[in-house]
């Protein structure tokens, strides 16, 4: 199943704004000084408590994250095995293997996603995206081999990712507690169930009845080795991305985790 670590939108900027009322009397001008002094201590008092009343009830705010411990050594043996495997194989498989052939090797994976995008986006009851993930999956494998995406160059239909997560967001089903996976990277146990949910149909995984037809491996071993070849394929396409992203991190493990929190939301809402 194809889960790339990384995922990528983060958006954090909040604003705030705050307003001064006036004041208009006309008393003695010693009364007059007297009261509007008071009464300005008062609202920059009043202000400046509310204020600092938001920042400290922002600072409170934690995520509940009960597995942060668990979390931070999963995070920091995916991103060993990331950093000293996954990227050095990557960079050789690139330097055999032109990129052209590369992207070919991409589209025929995600062709082999169909099901997955296709009943995910009928669950949501979006019929015209489920319609056009048919249509691209009838022209990519007819036209295009499975290896070509004629559906998106020459007719202009694009892609609608969905999963099961995604499906189980979209009927307001919270995402649970962050969950780091061996290899698989962020998650939680919404999606985690979505995950699970997916291999069911999923053509790259075992998972299910022997009887499904499609289903390309014929065990765990055979899934493994289908989705790792898929990772390096793909991560071979996207040279730097990790190391970029990684290096903006003062601490990896809860950047990696907002950034995810934050993509799986955007894809929810869209």
């Amino acid at each position: 199943m194809k889960n790339i670590i990384l995922l990528i939108s983060l958006v954090f900027i909040f604003t705030a704004c705050s307003s001064k009322n006036q004041i208009n009397t006309e008393q003695s001008v010693s009364n007059t000084m007297v009261q509007e002094s008071g009464q300005k201590n008062d609202e920059f008092s009043d202000e400046f408590s509310d204020e600092f009343d938001n920042e400290f009830k922002n600072e409170e705010k934690e995520i509940f994250d009960p597995l942060s411990g668990y979390n931070r050594v999963m995070t920091s043996f995916n991103d060993t095995v990331y950093m000293n495997v996954l990227i050095p194989v990557s960079k050789g498989y690139a330097s055999v293997m032109p990129q052209g052939v590369r992207k070919g090797i991409s589209n025929f994976f995600n062709n082999l996603m169909f099901p997955i995008r296709f009943t995910n986006n009928l669950l949501q009851l979006k019929f015209k995206n489920s319609s056009e993930e048919l249509g691209r999956f009838v022209v990519n494998t007819v036209l295009g081999l499975g290896f070509f995406d004629p559906a998106k160059t020459e007719l202009g239909w694009e892609e609608h990712d969905e999963d099961f997560g995604q499906t189980l967001g979209f009927y307001g089903v919270g995402e649970g507690f962050h969950v780091v996976l061996p290899l698989l990277g962020p998650s939680n146990l919404r999606d985690m169930l979505g995950l699970t949910t997916d291999s069911y149909v999923s053509a790259l995984s075992s998972t299910g009845s022997s009887d499904i037809r499609y289903k390309i491996p014929d065990n765990l071993a055979q899934s493994i080795a289908i989705s790792s070849s898929d990772n390096i394929n793909e991560i071979s396409l996207t040279p730097g991305q990790y190391e970029n992203l990684r290096k903006d991190a003062l601490d990896l493990y809860p950047f990696l985790r907002d950034i995810y929190t934050q993509s799986r939301k955007k894809k929810i809402e869209e």
